[in-house]
């Protein structure tokens, strides 16, 4: 059992003969046949929630056998999802507010870091906006923000408090799209969701849904 290691040079097998690759979206097409090339035509499974063209491909024209896990684990219900635009903006504030009331948490994902001075000026970016929704929209509520520029310590200080409950709010990059397990939250909103790709986005929705109560995620 290992990372990307096992595919690098000097990795060899005595006689490989099963790969299964967990999360397979995230590898390479080289690396997924660099690591079967390791043994003499290895039986392969490649584990995957997210629809990538490549695999959907590889099902409809290659040499894939499908296997489908369908049902969701005990207790769970599917996620609703929702296409909105700005219309709907105050409306969905006040969603995130009732849900909090009955003591639930809500993510918010947004494509930037920080405001670019290019031409995307409509690009929602996590510190600006974080701010925005602590002092003008959610004054009353904990908002926190977590993004690939935090140190570790930060990072995981966040991630805690929001996983221990202490934040309402938590207002994130994509860093959140794996790996992340809070059954308490309920509500994935993704702004800009036009510029995310199709398996960040079914990742993204993959972080609500994780617990008893019913899940939505919006996508603006």
């Amino acid at each position: 059992v290992g990372t990307h290691a096992l595919i690098s040079e000097g990795w060899n097998f005595f006689d490989l003969s099963l790969v299964i690759t967990d999360e397979q979206h995230r590898f390479g097409v080289g690396q997924r046949s660099a690591l079967s090339r390791k043994g003499e035509h290895p039986h392969v499974l490649v584990m995957s929630a997210t629809p990538i063209p490549r695999t959907l491909a590889l099902i409809l024209y290659g040499d894939l056998d499908i296997s489908v896990i369908d049902e969701l684990p005990p207790g769970r219900t599917p996620v609703e999802t929702y296409a909105v635009d700005e219309r709907m903006r105050e409306r969905i504030y006040n969603f995130v507010r009732r849900l909090v009331s009955e003591g639930r948490q809500v993510y918010i994902v947004c494509p930037m870091v920080e405001e670019s001075n290019t031409a995307d000026l409509d690009l929602k970016s996590v510190k600006e906006y974080a701010e925005q929704l602590k002092n003008n929209v959610f004054p009353d509520l904990a908002v926190g923000l977590v993004h690939g520029k935090l140190r570790p310590g930060e990072k995981e200080a966040v991630m805690s408090a929001f996983a221990s409950g202490e934040l309402n709010i938590l207002v994130a990059t994509t860093v959140i799209e794996v790996g992340v397990d809070v059954p308490n939250a309920t509500l994935m909103i993704i702004e800009n969701a036009d510029r995310f790709g199709l398996s960040q986005l079914h990742q993204l929705r993959g972080r609500v849904g994780r617990g008893q109560h019913q899940s939505y995620c919006v996508l603006f």
